[in-house]
């Protein structure tokens, strides 16, 4: 049985005997999808940090001790 550790070692050495061309190819698609991964977590903690203040349930605070405290 196949672990996902052992399928992406497989992905990885498959990739290391692309020719270079389609390396660049990957690298670029796979930074693309990352910004856009990125952008989507962006987006929802903005939304559910704009509902919670909506709500009331954002607190705001410009003491480093309370700040801390919140973390």
């Amino acid at each position: 049985m196949k672990t996902a550790a052992s399928d992406f070692n497989d992905i990885v050495e498959r990739v290391y005997n692309l020719p270079l061309e389609y390396k660049e190819e990957l690298k670029s698609l796979l930074t693309h999808n990352i910004a856009d991964v990125r952008r989507d977590e962006i987006l929802l903690s903005y939304k559910q940090a704009k509902a919670k203040h909506k709500a009331g349930k954002l607190k705001f605070s410009s003491d480093t001790a309370e700040l801390m405290k919140m973390l």
